[in-house]
């Protein structure tokens, strides 16, 4: 007869300090084993001295039986599974004592309280978790083997009671430790995708067989998909990385991964458990292969959008559990993250890649003159140096041209290109304008302030007319490139640059060295490799290369048909002594795309100076070119005047800044200065 035990306060233990004494034990040993089995290994003897009890069994039920985890005292039960027929039936292996008392621990599952029967007493424990994300208990029981001695049936029961709420927090103090360690493992790996995603070599692909060898070590199954959604095919492509090396392409609504893509929801299929018309078996024929086991869930992105599914098959024990779809849910996380940042950081890749043909395009080296042959040969090799290079030509020859060319070809494109004019910079702001400076270190600085190096870190640092550039200036430049740093103005902490440093100038270096108007040491430094560019009038048939450029530039801008050029307007472009080099051929070219109409362009619609350098209209018409009607200020009818006289000059001059400025007797950095403070603008060249 099996007699149900009502709970009460335990008093009659061996003696209420060695009671107290066994509790404290057991919190303490929760707290500080390392799972389930070590606590019962540790705790289990203990109770049974406590409750002066014959033996102690701690039994779970696995597939259908009972399984002894962990015993005490005698009989001495075998830690293995008995075999059932029937949920409860008391048929077991042969080398389990047929005193364990199997209808006895059913009857205490089936009423949820602890019941007696001669020497034998079961106490049940079935404790759901309070988590939804954590795992279910199993049904389990405590099998206690009573003495004669033993503690009254209240203090037997009560006492159990606590007994199994302490092995299920052991239970969850280990799968909170295996969580933790899962988490550690699967931020490793996500760390590692993202780090091998800056690689050169880096694709999709291989970041997704990174990914399934990640999951199938983590989860210890045999194999793991990514399928990720082709909507536009309804397809499902998949990227298994063991036993298939071609994608696997199923039906969007295939199988369990169909499932999981069309609720958002995970699934869970081991085998005899569910039915098995939801597992592909299609795809196993087709790969000669058996799945046992499964668990998919899917890939969400960034905008919460379903992306794909993340597959694993066959568990190395043959069933898959809510620890491993909380498992497979974190990798899903991290990975649909990484393949979202891989293929943003190609679709940026290839647009950057795009930008930078587009602007390379946009100002080629365009000529077949034997010396510009050898300037593109020699710039094309120097690109792939860090070779610090000096341009050497007359003004509007194309310096810039020359040094983008050389910043294009070297590894640094995609990076900065910044120019700068050194004769358009007083001394006063060369220093803030090349290095920067913080906010408040003079009177105007309202805000920090980026310098020119920190701007083209990277990339290329172009200086036109460095020979232009003040003393203070060349010595502070060469402190820059010898020690590969910039402090900024009213800064103290050295900021590292990496720029590829390209000077150009149209001022002989070798007379301002002479005349201690350059520094000899900066000049050493700049002329590492030296590139000079031939005057226009010296190039040959290379100004109607230049024209037919321009013209093809300039009429796709306005959407015009382009027009041919007479024989008389290339004789007279080739016999044309062009003082303003490929600069005034642009200007000259732009002018005839915007003001005539014709489809042939004659010599007449070029307007091209006289050998004199003489405008149409001579000099004397100067002062009557001056609109002044209208204008009572002395101030600034002369500020017009000034700005006429300046515009004629280098009119005069076919755009030559050094020599305009010499003809009204300044120097060239002073004419820039002046020409800002007239509000003109000021070409770079």
């Amino acid at each position: 007869m099996t007699h149900s035990i009502s709970p009460s306060r335990p008093s009659d233990l061996v003696s209420p300090v060695e009671a107290y004494s066994f509790f404290r034990e057991l919190t303490e040993t929760v707290t500080c084993s390392q799972g389930r089995l070590p606590f019962l290994k540790r705790s289990l003897p203990d109770l049974v001295r406590v409750l002066n009890a014959g033996g102690a069994a701690l039994v779970s039920q696995r597939q259908g039986g009972w399984k002894v985890e962990s015993w005490a005292g005698t009989p001495q039960w075998p830690e293995a599974q008995s075999s059932h027929s029937s949920h409860y039936s008391q048929r077991v292996e042969k080398s389990t004592p047929p005193a364990m008392p199997l209808d006895l621990i059913a009857s205490a599952v089936d009423r949820g309280a602890a019941v007696m029967h001669h020497s034998w007493m079961v106490v049940p424990s079935i404790a759901p978790s309070t988590e939804a994300s954590q795992p279910v208990d199993r049904p389990t029981c405590l099998v206690l083997y009573l003495a004669n001695d033993s503690a009254s049936r209240s203090e037997l029961s009560r006492t159990g009671e606590i007994f199994l709420r302490h092995v299920a927090l052991a239970g969850q103090c280990q799968r909170q430790r295996e969580r933790v360690h899962q988490l550690s493992q699967v931020l490793r790996a996500s760390a590692q995708w993202q780090r091998n995603q800056l690689l050169p070599t880096s694709d999709e692909d291989s970041l997704l067989n990174e990914i399934a060898e990640t999951a199938i070590k983590l989860l210890s199954c045999q194999r793991v998909s990514i399928f990720l959604w082709d909507k536009r095919r309804k397809k499902l492509v998949g990227k298994p990385s063991v036993g298939i090396e071609d994608p696997l392409v199923i039906s969007d609504d295939a199988g369990i991964v169909g499932e999981v893509l069309a609720t958002g929801e995970p699934k869970i299929w081991n085998g005899g458990d569910d039915d098995e018309s939801r597992v592909n078996r299609s795809v196993d024929q087709s790969l000669d292969f058996q799945t046992t086991s499964l668990v998919a869930v899917p890939l969400i992105g960034q905008r919460g959008e379903t992306i794909g599914v993340f597959e694993a098959i066959n568990h190395q024990e043959n069933s898959f559990t809510e620890s491993h779809v909380s498992l497979l849910n974190d990798l899903a996380l991290h990975a649909a993250g990484a393949i979202e940042a891989l293929r943003a950081q190609k679709r940026l890749t290839a647009s950057r890649d795009r930008l930078v043909r587009d602007a390379a395009n946009s100002s080629p080296l365009v000529g077949e003159h034997p010396d510009i042959v050898a300037i593109r040969q020699s710039g094309t090799r120097v690109a792939g140096t860090d070779l610090t290079v000096m341009i050497l030509g007359s003004n509007g020859t194309g310096k810039e041209v020359v040094a983008r060319h050389i910043h294009y070809e070297s590894d640094r494109r995609g990076e900065p290109f910044v120019a700068v004019n050194c004769a358009a910079l007083v001394e006063s702001l060369l220093e803030s304008e090349l290095f920067g400076h913080e906010k408040g270190s003079f009177t105007d600085a309202n805000s920090t302030r980026v310098g020119k190096f920190e701007l083209a870190s990277g990339g290329t640092l172009f200086l036109d007319e460095v020979g232009d550039m003040s003393p203070g200036g060349q010595a502070k430049l060469l402190r820059v490139l010898e020690q590969r740093e910039v402090v900024r103005v009213g800064g103290s902490v050295p900021i590292p640059v990496d720029v590829r440093v390209i000077a150009a100038t149209n001022q002989p270096l070798e007379q301002l060295i002479a005349e201690k108007r350059f520094r000899e040491d900066l000049f050493f430094r700049l002329n590492v490799v030296s590139l000079v560019l031939p005057d226009l009038a010296k190039r040959g048939t290379d100004i109607l290369l230049l024209a037919e450029h321009f013209m093809q530039h300039f009429c796709y801008e306005i959407g015009r048909q382009v027009p041919t050029l007479a024989e008389s307007a290339k004789a007279a472009m080739l016999s044309h002594p062009w003082p303003g080099n490929v600069r005034e051929l642009r200007n000259t070219i732009e002018r005839v795309c915007y003001l005539t109409s014709g489809d042939v362009i004659q010599a007449a619609d070029l307007e091209l100076r006289s050998m004199d350098g003489q405008a149409l209209g001579g000099e004397s018409s100067e002062l009557a070119s001056i609109n002044l009607n209208g204008i009572d200020s002395l101030a600034e009818a002369t500020r017009q005047f000034q700005i006429s006289h300046i515009l004629s000059s280098i009119d005069r001059c076919s755009g030559n800044m050094t020599e305009a400025a010499e003809r009204m007797e300044l120097h060239r950095s002073n004419l820039y200065r002046k020409m800002k403070q007239l509000g003109m603008k000021t070409g770079e060249g």
